[in-house]
């Protein structure tokens, strides 16, 4: 009964300008779960040029936000959220022909009760619609996601490693040496600590020697650790419920400590084809196969090679 009375056909899609009331840019900027609103310049930004913000909100709650997506237009699908929510000006002109892209970076549930309720497929829907008929020549649609737990995970197969072995099982021959000749021995050890800390990311170094390792871990956390046969990360089995595809992996997509602390900075597109979306929806739910592009594939090929997990 709870479940029905949200369903989508009770519910408003509302687009939130800088005119919307002060009360309702005050809960969605509160409510903001991925990317924290800074400051009510901050929140300008996001709901002026170049960018959209939708909520669906309640005949029988009015002024109250269920679930808040934002956009950005972009000239092509973005691979860092840092070019997203950087500062710029709030007063620039629009301009139709530098937007290719419609990139949804941040989907907050606004009212906790919701939990379990599937508005987020709904909203992405019902947004695609709208923008498609905003921008008739706008075909690309895309998330930038963070990947919640990607580094409690790496923790854990570090953890997990045989002393004795010191790292042979995660890294190649040339990646241990480069690694080892930053951190010294026993790597897994160190890397444990750096990583915990988010001590790396101040060595360039490191950055560059980590950067082929991790992705590759990242991949197949994604794509090949389940959670009774389907994603285990929960970011990932929502896009792909909704017909996404696992289409790329970004380093250092997201530098914030927040990033870093999450996923080791690493971010990850899920690409929205329009016309698969359904068929992808229907084929992932009923025999949990993940759709990735050639990149996380080869990604996963080569963890397959290289890690002996």
């Amino acid at each position: 009964m709870f479940s029905q009375w949200f369903s989508v056909g009770f519910l408003n899609l509302e687009r939130i300008t800088w005119q919307s009331p002060c009360e309702l840019l005050q809960k969605i900027s509160e409510s903001e779960a991925v990317h924290p609103v800074r400051n009510w310049t901050d929140m300008k930004r996001r709901v002026g040029p170049y960018r959209r913000c939708y909520v669906f909100t309640h005949s029988a709650m009015p002024g109250e936000p269920l679930i808040i997506l934002h956009v950005a237009l972009t000239s092509k699908i973005s691979s860092n959220v840092q070019a997203i929510v950087k500062e710029v000006s709030a007063f620039q002109t629009e301009d139709e022909d530098k937007i290719s892209a419609a990139i949804f970076y941040s989907i907050s549930l606004a009212q906790q009760g919701l939990q379990g309720v599937e508005l987020g497929n709904y909203l992405i829907k019902r947004v695609v619609k709208e923008l498609k008929a905003e921008f008739s020549h706008l075909k690309e649609f895309s998330s930038l996601s963070p990947i919640p737990g990607f580094t409690k995970w790496l923790l854990g197969v570090l953890a997990s490693l045989k002393k004795e072995v010191g790292g042979s099982e995660l890294f190649t021959e040339s990646e241990f040496k480069e690694i080892s000749a930053i951190t010294g021995e026993p790597i897994t050890e160190t890397l444990k600590r750096l990583i915990a800390s988010n001590e790396w990311i101040r060595s360039e170094s490191l950055i560059k020697a980590l950067e082929s390792p991790l992705m590759r871990l990242c991949a197949w956390y994604l794509y090949g650790e389940k959670l009774r046969g389907f994603a285990l990360n929960p970011v990932a089995n929502f896009h792909l419920q909704n017909g996404a595809v696992l289409w790329r992996i970004n380093w250092m997509a997201d530098t914030s400590p927040r990033g870093v602390t999450a996923s080791c900075g690493m971010m990850v597109n899920y690409r929205y084809f329009i016309d698969d979306t359904s068929s992808n929806s229907e084929r992932y739910l009923r025999t949990k196969h993940i759709e990735a592009s050639e990149q996380v594939l080869n990604l996963v090929s080569q963890f397959q090679r290289n890690s002996r997990l």
